[in-house]
């Protein structure tokens, strides 16, 4: 003990010695550091608000029906032509609807499930959208309000109104942005919905919706259920959707395949459904730490260059120790300390610096049509980069401190005092 704390002591007082080397070093490093902290915090935070944004719309598992050609046609039942090539053109798709079959004892089975999260039930329909002379196209989606809210944040998505003004209005409706600015309505207005049948609707607009990407607030609304099954004149359970959130996202996968076999149904997985997003996350992710651990590495050649011309100025330093007792290994263990106390003091200013500016960023105004749920910039303060920030600083200044540590255990006491 009592050699070690000697040993620091000297480290300690070549430092102040050489003040400016001291310091040049640590801001390597404090620089370094907090650079990491910010880039990756506020980096983490940006592709944090992306996923957000696709995913929360986007449930884990979709399960729904679709209208396709027959997979065995009649005239390949017939023995007739069995030994024959046949070749069948202008298929059509067998006659159906796109409800799901068993709606309801599906969303019971699947609500009872230990591994399911939540399943809420969706009902599209293709509408038009009139407001005096105007009629356009689009999509009136009725929904489970108040479950898709808990299960979706939908409810991040209400510019204006609330989820429970939805539930409470029977003929209510959470009109999307992009229509709301075409049709030139506002919350408390009548908008009326005309089915392909040719039936006409009037809904009362408790709500506008932005999801932040422009093709869906231009077409796409919501109400609730009931009101959509009035409208098409469909019983309580003619359901064409299905969204189910799983207790864990990995499971995705292998339950669709389940699923699609257990209810005889289609059923799109989310990595499916966001394979090109996931694709990018994962590229900016790694540009992110690329870059980081590029900066912690910068900094390490400062300290190693720094070292090494301090180990040039303290030759006579070193000679007079060796011949005073002191051992190649004490030696090496002072420029060893000297390099883990300037990785130690840079990177806990490091630390603080990349907590300050993260706290700056993250205070600073966010304003953008396409993201209004987002008032400040995204940062991400996980503790645990702040905890690959220190250890890394600390990895960084003992290997670039080791060479000339190493360099200086070797060094010759005799040498050096008779070339003096």
């Amino acid at each position: 003990m009592k050699q070690w704390k000697l040993i620091l002591g000297i480290a300690r007082t070549h430092l102040l010695t050489k003040m400016k080397s001291t310091v040049t070093a640590s801001l390597g490093v404090t620089f370094g550091i907090g650079a990491y902290i910010t880039l990756v915090s506020f980096m983490t935070g940006l592709n944090g608000m992306l996923d957000s944004l696709v995913l929360n719309q986007t449930p884990h598992i979709h399960l729904y029906d679709e209208l396709e050609p027959t997979a065995v046609q009649p005239i390949e039942r017939s023995l007739e032509f069995s030994g024959d090539l046949l070749k069948i053109r202008s298929v059509r798709p067998k006659p159906g609807q796109l409800k799901i079959h068993n709606a309801l004892p599906i969303l019971e089975t699947l609500r009872e499930d230990p591994r399911v999260l939540g399943a809420t039930p969706q009902l599209v329909a293709n509408i038009f959208y009139l407001s005096g002379s105007l009629d356009l196209g689009g999509v009136l989606i009725g929904v489970d309000i108040m479950e898709e809210t808990r299960l979706s944040n939908m409810g991040d998505y209400i510019v204006e109104g609330s989820p429970e003004a939805l539930r409470n209005t029977e003929n209510g409706i959470l009109l999307g942005i992009g229509l709301a600015e075409k049709l030139s309505l506002s919350v408390g207005d009548r908008v009326q919905v005309a089915t392909t049948e040719g039936g006409v609707f009037p809904l009362k607009i408790v709500g506008l919706y932005q999801s932040g990407l422009a093709e869906v607030d231009n077409a796409r609304s919501f109400a609730q259920i009931g009101t959509v099954q009035r409208i098409l004149g469909k019983p309580v359970n003619y359901l064409t959707d299905i969204n189910v959130k799983l207790q864990d996202i990995g499971l995705a996968v292998p339950m669709a395949r389940e699923f699609e076999s257990q209810f005889g149904v289609k059923a799109r997985d989310i990595q499916e459904a966001n394979a090109q997003f996931e694709t990018g996350t994962s590229i900016r992710n790694l540009i992110t730490y690329a870059v980081s651990i590029t900066l912690l590495i910068v900094a390490g050649f400062g300290i190693y260059n720094i070292l090494n011309m301090l180990i040039y100025e303290k030759m006579n330093d070193i000679a007079i120790l060796k011949a005073t007792g002191f051992s190649g290994n004490d030696v090496r263990n002072i420029f060893m300390s000297q390099a883990l106390l300037i990785g130690l003091v840079g990177g806990i200013l490091g630390l603080v610096i990349g907590f300050g500016l993260s706290q700056l960023i993250d205070s600073l105004p966010f304003n953008t049509e396409a993201l209004p749920t987002i008032r400040t910039f995204p940062v991400n303060h996980n503790p645990l980069y702040y905890g690959i920030g220190i250890v890394f600083a600390l990895i960084s200044t003992f290997i670039a401190g080791y060479m000339p540590s190493a360099r200086a255990r070797r060094i010759d006491p005799v040498r050096i005092i008779r070339g003096n």
